[in-house]
């Protein structure tokens, strides 16, 4: 029930980072990737590449070096990290180059219901890589091939990551279309272009690659910050009704966010636009403004591919709606079960109502109230429980937090840097 106050720094992007600790399999060489932020999800990938034989250092200063073998022991892969985390499927696309055939634990992380890998497997046939589902495990045989023209089967950010990294070492000129264009696949195209790989298209759907054979030189790749992360403190300040100021903001990748905020009746500022370490994202503060009679949107609030309302950042419009009057109809097609989690809120005195498994009704204003909670193993449903806690008068309890941790570091601790009260508890 505290108001929150003062400034945050924007970390930098969980997505890009595990999408570049499976391209770093790529380079023969050191890769090094600047700040990267010490979060469950990483060290679920450093277990692995440890495992498999990379030499992983992390400096004081937050960079992550990583020195991979002659060869790779993926004999010796740990099956249970590799398990946490559904970023191993991304290994598809690098050890594609590197072996006639191996073997990849079933993916894990988020649970969110059936969550697909065939558009991963229809993309890498296209270069040459065939997959067979076996009993807890991927089996993939490749004969390689040069694959001129893709259409990817389904706009995802993994598949696109995965299918960059096989054009990357195809050698000769691919053509991938329908591709993501959001935030962590443009980073994945700044890195390799670091690498030498050329990459044209950049921020749009059609990429056309020019593969090299090989990468084998020492790279330093500074990944851009987390615009899920900015959307995440946006909406601590705006359920707060709080004045504070999210510093390095990824603008491009929360334009829309922000639109549908603003016609709500949402208050905030935000500064002149400045480049990100990488030289190319561009970045902005955002300061939230203390903002009463918010009113609830005329239209439903929907996910959509980059340049829409990013995937992730859709449950946090839930806190947010709840303060305003009217009634808010959030419609999360993407996921069978995430929606389902959202009913969490009436423990908090949040008035929902579960059309389906994809369609939440959310009326306001609301008169939140404390509970104790078991966090949902999703992370963004269980951070919106925290946020909407926040602005709850007395003490919550959150239990189980270690879904929060697989994408925030220390949150609750930057939280509290701004004026929350978060003890966290570690027996509980």
């Amino acid at each position: 029930g505290h108001k929150l106050h003062g400034a945050i720094d924007v970390k930098v992007s969980k997505n890009a980072t595990v999408g570049l600790l499976c391209a770093a399999l790529l380079n023969k060489g050191t890769t090094t990737l600047k700040k990267a932020p010490r979060i469950e999800e990483v060290f679920r990938l450093i277990e692995v590449l440890q495992s498999i034989g990379v030499k992983v250092t992390w400096f004081d200063n937050g960079d992550l070096e990583l020195k991979p073998p002659n060869v790779l022991n993926l004999a010796g892969m740990d099956v249970k990290a590799a398990r946490r985390t559904r970023s191993v499927i991304m290994y598809l696309g690098s050890l594609m180059h590197q072996y006639k055939e191996f073997k990849l634990p079933y993916a894990g992380g988020c649970k969110l219901g059936k969550r697909t890998v065939a558009p991963h497997l229809y993309a890498l046939e296209e270069f040459g890589v065939q997959v067979a589902t076996k009993n807890n495990y991927y089996h993939a045989t490749i004969k390689k091939k040069q694959a001129r023209d893709v259409t990817l089967y389904e706009m995802g950010e993994t598949v696109s990551e995965n299918v960059l990294m096989a054009a990357a070492l195809t050698d000769g000129v691919t053509i991938l279309r329908n591709i993501s264009s959001n935030y962590m696949v443009q980073d994945m195209c700044f890195f390799l272009e670091v690498c030498g790989v050329k990459i044209e298209g950049i921020g749009s759907n059609t990429l056309t690659v020019h593969g090299i054979k090989d990468i084998n030189k020492d790279v330093t790749y500074a990944p851009s910050e987390d615009p899920i992360e900015a959307m995440s403190f946006l909406s601590a300040g705006i359920t707060t009704n709080s004045h504070i100021t999210i510093r390095r903001s990824p603008i491009n990748f929360l334009r829309v966010e922000l639109l549908r905020l603003e016609k709500m009746g949402c208050k905030f500022r935000i500064s002149k636009t400045y480049l990100a370490e990488n030289g190319k994202t561009e970045l902005v503060d955002i300061t939230t403004l203390e903002t009463d009679n918010l009113k609830a949107p005329e239209d439903k609030i929907h996910a959509l591919t980059h340049p829409g309302i990013n995937m992730d950042n859709l449950p946090f419009f839930a806190p947010i709606v709840a303060r305003a009057k009217g009634t808010t109809l959030i419609h999360d097609w993407s996921y069978e079960d995430r929606a389902i989690y959202l009913v969490e809120l009436r423990k908090l005195g949040v008035d929902v109502r579960l059309a389906d498994p994809h369609r939440v009704y959310i009326t306001g204003p609301s008169k939140f109230e404390p509970a104790d909670i078991n966090s949902p193993a999703a992370l963004r449903p269980a951070v919106i429980i925290l946020i909407t806690m926040l602005a709850a008068p007395g003490t919550s309890i959150l239990r189980n937090i270690y879904s929060i941790t697989r994408g925030y570091e220390d949150f609750a601790e930057r939280l509290n840097s701004l004026g929350a009260h978060i003890t966290v508890l570690r027996d509980i």
